[in-house]
């Protein structure tokens, strides 16, 4: 048995049908290279198989009576694999735009929290741009398990190096834990509630001395940007449980050709490519704010932080995306500027203070503010906190292929909230850098015309560095 920590356990209670707090998963697959020919029934075989050796994949949630303290997790003693891998099949002929409706749908689509917090849906019938039939596997992992970077290692343990090679998971299945009764949990959780203010001493003092640093800085010119500042836009406003996708590559060595003479980093480069598509999308669309447009960026805190629990190790940062700067290079040179600001000022900052101060979140304050919130109509009321998140994961430079597939093209889609009804989420595969995007339906009812400029800005900041030189920012 163990417990959530409270900012895994604060994903549960910020959930409602219009929020849902999962991260999903697009993975398209080459089904020629299955050893044997492709069949669901042995692909499910061997999935079964595999996610039996992964505790993530195998464990459930379980309340605390009266909710006195965090959830934790037990082993589910009747875990059946047709409850989390399903098959369906698109209407034919189906191509791009009718795998994007689908996914869209099955990313509203809330969990069953009666069981593991992780689906899958195979998707069979799908032809890409040349006519070729690929399979596509659409995930769902809720927050409360994985953040960025434990998602993406999660489902690398399904993977291997070749077709037939044995999974990258543990050999062994996970240890099966003693089921704790309700009295126990009961009074586990009383006493966690007692001994939590405890720790109000620790904290107070560390967060004034965050604040009156961040002061500091901001004075000095060498903060992040600050929330709050942000413009409002289309996507910045309450949400409903609708989703829409779209997806997009682009070369990861082109990437690297403008690291190289920039002496920017991947990151500093993929923030501004997104900034720069984001400006092509609200000016097509007349709604390009005069001030740049503010992101949360995620920061994995797990090599940092001091903490042995959790699912979710991370802090994040804010980004302005430079909106306001048509030059793809000068926007590039600024973005560099601005990160470096923000990377020395997130260091400074405890790598568990967010994990410290989420253990006081409880339940039923949450749930009911939430709602509250969305029914106000709140987000659309106050000063933009941010205007969208943007993650860049790292992901493995060398081919992997799922469950004996070859995968194509891995594509992350995070959560959105109210008050930001889009995330963009980057990912590097073998050579590529994948583009996912989802929104809010409301918010952005056609992503494709704004994932198609990823591409096309990725192309005039090339250009532009050739014209230029060989120049650090």
């Amino acid at each position: 048995m163990d417990r959530l920590s409270g900012l895994d356990a604060s994903f549960l209670y910020l959930e409602t049908p219009e929020q849902l707090m999962h991260v999903c998963g697009l993975i398209v697959l080459d089904p020629e290279t299955v050893p044997g020919g492709y069949t669901f029934s042995a692909m499910r075989d061997l999935l079964d198989s595999r996610v039996k050796k992964v505790d993530q994949f195998t464990r459930k949630v379980r309340r605390v009576p009266l909710d006195v303290g965090h959830p934790v997790w037990v082993r589910d003693d009747h875990f059946d694999i047709n409850h989390h891998f399903h098959r369906m099949a698109l209407p034919q002929p189906a191509g791009y735009a009718e795998l994007m409706e689908i996914c869209g749908h099955l990313a509203g689509q809330p969990m069953n929290r009666s069981r593991p917090l992780w689906e899958m849906v195979l998707i069979e019938g799908y032809h890409d741009a040349d006519g070729v039939e690929k399979l596509v596997v659409f995930s769902k992992m809720h927050h409360a398990t994985v953040d960025g970077a434990s998602g993406s290692n999660l489902i690398s343990y399904l993977c291997s190096l070749e077709p037939d090679a044995p999974p990258l998971a543990p050999d062994d299945p996970p240890k099966a834990s003693r089921a704790p009764g309700g009295l126990e949990l009961l009074g586990r959780g009383v006493v966690e509630t007692l001994m939590r203010p405890l720790g109000i001493p620790k904290l107070v003092p560390a967060s004034i001395g965050m604040i009156a640093q961040s002061i500091d800085r901001a004075r000095q010119g060498t903060a992040m940007a600050a929330p709050l500042t942000a413009p409002r836009t289309s996507f910045n406003g309450t949400i409903n449980g609708h989703r829409t996708i779209a997806i997009a590559d682009m070369k990861l060595e082109d990437i690297k050709e403008v690291r190289r003479a920039t002496g920017a980093t991947v990151n500093d480069i993929v923030l501004s490519i997104a900034g720069g598509a984001l400006r092509s999308y609200l000016e097509e669309r007349g709604e390009l704010p005069n001030e740049p447009l503010l992101a949360s960026v995620p920061v994995s805190v797990r090599e940092d932080s001091s903490r042995d629990v959790g699912a979710n190790k991370v802090s994040s940062l804010f980004a302005r995306l430079g909106t306001d700067i048509d030059d793809p290079l000068e926007r590039l040179r600024q973005m560099t500027e601005d990160n470096r600001n923000a990377k020395e000022h997130n260091k400074a900052i405890s790598a568990d203070m967010l994990q410290d101060w989420a253990e006081f979140a409880a339940p039923r304050v949450f749930g009911l503010a939430v709602r509250a919130y969305a029914g106000l109509r709140l987000a659309e009321k106050h000063p933009v906190v941010h205007n969208l998140v943007i993650s860049n994961v790292p992901g493995p430079p060398v081919p992997l292929y799922f469950l004996g597939a070859q995968v194509l093209g891995m594509y992350p889609l995070g959560p959105v909230f109210h008050g930001a009804g889009l995330n963009i989420t980057v990912l590097s595969n073998n050579g590529v850098v994948h583009v996912g995007i989802i929104a809010c339906e409301e918010s952005v009812r056609t992503p494709q015309t704004m994932v198609e400029h990823f591409p096309r800005e990725l192309e005039r900041l090339k250009a532009e560095v050739a014209v230029s030189g060989a120049e650090q920012p």
